[in-house]
């Protein structure tokens, strides 16, 4: 779009350049041509006034008036100037001039003629500056054009490329893709409703997670009571043919148990909520460096104070998604630097993320209810909090409200299991070999 968007401005101001300037070139140099023509026409006028004025006199025509029509005013092309007088006696003045020319000739009442010739070239070469002029002027109208065309090509390029990249975001498992205004009211509106639907995708999401948790605990109860039921029968009864059917029965709930947990693990896998280990510093660059330009815009700083090589259980879509809602709560109600910062938490390796900043704080009248879905102070949906929570929970884990004043919210994720750790699958230094290859390879962080 942005390449047609270019060529397009590029052909419009093109065709007005032509349409425009091939005229107004034309009309420039013949413009110029008939200026040297009157000029020449006023300095032949005032040299005949002034050889009239010598006939009636009686006295010779003065060197001042020749001299005068050869120069002419400031700006005018020097001319040949020839005086025939009745007698036969010839007056001449200036060079004389080759090649094409312009001439103009009149007499005066005692018969006295009077010629001025001046150069053809000397008027051609103003006519083909006044040309030159116009082709510049159209050179420069032209590249004012492109710098407007891609200009405006990027205006209304990026923020498509930003709507396509939240829509990737959207499918990729970030529900609440984020962007900025673009200033054009078309992609506005449909970043808006990509928005609303993101929203709208979330809260089903989160609601489906729930169904699924919800699911898991009240199938697994009856299911584990009716299996140790079956099993007090089958301990219980002396008679083959009741031990035979609890056995039955008992293959056919650990049957049932299977297919529960397979589809239950289909349900997590298809809304995106496994998780994996993930290096917590690359997600909270990642939304420090989005995040970034609008807290200094605002005047606000954001800094990260992240352990580089801690590593959490999560979905990295999921962990993004708190992360931002957490960054934007605080800079539309917080104030002051807004910070970032880990630390373990306990003693089972968990991991506890900080959002902190230095603004006034929550309202002790929405602090206990600030998770509740549709809880604003008035700045906002009252969505973000509530689904980041839901996030946070699907992957094992939770986001709480650790400080009122300034405020601070706590989000705790698990850990990564030591089984999971490289350090421990292949501590540094471990030689490993590869078949067909010759000797081997030492492995170093």
């Amino acid at each position: 779009m942005r390449r047609r968007v270019l060529l397009a401005s590029i052909a419009a101001v093109a065709a007005a350049v032509l349409l425009l300037g091939v005229p107004l070139g034309i009309f420039g140099a013949r413009y110029v041509i008939a200026s040297e023509q009157q000029r020449l026409s006023d300095r032949l006028d005032r040299l005949v006034s002034s050889v009239q004025l010598a006939q009636e006199a009686g006295r010779d025509i003065s060197d001042g008036a020749m001299q005068r029509a050869v120069s002419g005013r400031e700006g005018d092309i020097p001319a040949h100037v020839t005086v025939l007088l009745p007698d036969g006696s010839l007056v001449e003045a200036g060079d004389r001039v080759e090649g094409p020319v312009m001439e103009q000739a009149d007499s005066t009442e005692a018969l006295a003629s009077v010629t001025l010739t001046i150069s053809s070239w000397a008027a051609w070469i103003k006519a083909a500056q006044v040309v030159v002029l116009v082709c510049a002027a159209g050179v420069v109208a032209i590249g004012a054009g492109v710098a407007i065309g891609v200009w405006q090509a990027n205006r209304l390029s990026a923020p498509l490329v930003y709507l396509a990249a939240s829509a990737e975001q959207l499918a990729g498992g970030q529900v609440r893709p984020r962007m900025e205004p673009s200033g054009v009211e078309e992609i506005d509106l449909v970043a808006a409703e990509v928005a609303r639907t993101s929203d709208r995708l979330a809260a089903r999401l989160a609601a489906e997670r729930q169904f699924t948790s919800d699911a898991s605990h009240q199938l697994r109860t009856p299911l584990t009571a009716l299996t140790m039921r079956l099993e007090e029968i089958q301990a219980a009864s002396s008679e083959p043919d009741v031990q035979e059917e609890a056995r039955i029965s008992l293959e056919q709930v650990e049957r049932l148990v299977t297919v529960v947990d397979d589809l239950l693990a289909a349900s997590r896998r298809s809304q995106g909520g496994t998780t994996e280990p993930v290096r917590l510093l690359d997600v909270v660059v990642q939304q420090a460096e989005e995040w970034g330009p609008t807290f200094e815009r605002e005047g606000r700083r954001l800094a990260v104070e992240v352990q580089r090589d801690q590593r959490v259980l999560a979905t990295p879509g999921a962990l993004a998604q708190v992360l931002a809602t957490l960054l934007e709560n605080s800079l539309r109600h917080g104030g002051g630097t807004t910070t970032v910062r880990s630390r373990p938490s306990g003693t089972t390796g968990a991991v506890r993320v900080e959002v902190a900043d230095e603004g006034p704080g929550v309202p002790d009248d929405i602090a206990g209810k600030v998770f509740e879905r549709g809880m604003t102070s008035g700045a906002g949906t009252g969505l973000g909090l509530a689904l980041a929570r839901d996030l946070a929970a699907a992957d094992g884990g939770r986001l709480e409200l650790a400080q009122r004043r300034p405020a601070v919210f706590a989000l705790f994720l698990a850990g990564v299991p030591k089984t999971l750790d490289p350090g421990v699958v292949l501590p540094p230094g471990t030689t490993i070999s590869s078949r067909g290859r010759r000797g081997r390879r030492r492995v170093d962080d």
